[in-house]
């Protein structure tokens, strides 16, 4: 197979332990994700990847091919590499698994980056911020690009700084974590120990421009929220019970 993708799937969670395993909308919040990536073009097979016996059974529940990983991974990227060892695929597309509002046309917009830029180690999206976000957030990763379409650095901080108030606007974007690797990259990643700015930051994806790979970037229009806390599920329910969410 040419495309797979991938969900990490961690059980463990500081801010809402057990998220994944959450089944209000009368599904797992792991399944909503999984059912929007398998909803994409491009990828031949979906593959959750988890440290949880408790995740691999609600997997089979609803039919999801699953593998078990080791507990001890510190990251996402570590997680899916370890299943990607065992794969037979050009690219490897990483779908964080606590985001049920994933857009299938974004997992093959990634995809279609990566193949469109053959010295690329990898993909990954970014989109325009909304109004009224806030650019400072610490929370919400910042990305800029080089004329190439590559990405030069992403931040915490707002990028890039507008030294002169009376001077150009800046275009923030804001990054989406999804990304899509050359099999062969991945496991490279996965096998170097993180980096000063990968640690000053606790952004993982600075490890691989540290580390000199070419990271494509393609703009999307993005409106998700991922969850990260209790109340930001229940307003994920609530868009979904009131049929305001696409299936």
């Amino acid at each position: 197979m040419d495309v797979i993708a991938v969900i990490p799937a961690r059980y463990a969670s500081v801010r809402f332990p057990g998220k994944l395993l959450a089944c209000r909308t009368g599904k797992y919040l792991i399944q909503h994700v999984y059912e929007q990536v398998c909803r994409a073009r491009l990828p031949e097979a979906v593959i959750i990847a988890t440290d949880d016996e408790r995740i691999g059974r609600a997997c089979e529940r609803f039919g999801a091919d699953w593998r078990m990983t080791r507990i001890d991974h510190a990251s996402g990227t570590d997680r899916i590499a370890e299943v990607a060892g065992c794969l037979e695929a050009g690219i490897i597309v990483n779908v964080q698994g606590d985001e049920p509002q994933v857009d299938p046309a974004h997992v093959d917009r990634l995809v279609e980056c990566l193949r469109a830029d053959p010295g690329a180690d990898m993909a990954t999206l970014a989109a325009a911020f909304d109004a009224g976000r806030d650019i400072h957030d610490p929370h919400v990763v910042k990305v800029v690009a080089d004329c190439r379409g590559r990405a030069l650095y992403f931040s915490r901080c707002a990028i890039p700084y507008q030294r002169d108030a009376d001077g150009i606007q800046p275009v923030y974007r804001r990054h989406l974590g999804l990304y899509a690797y050359r099999r062969e990259a991945l496991l490279r990643l996965s096998r170097l120990a993180p980096t000063p700015l990968e640690r000053a930051e606790k952004l993982e994806q600075l490890r691989a421009l540290e580390h000199g790979f070419a990271i494509a970037l393609a703009e999307v229009v993005d409106n998700s929220v991922g969850i990260d806390t209790p109340e930001q599920y229940e307003e994920f329910v609530q868009r979904y019970r009131s049929g305001c969410l696409k299936e």
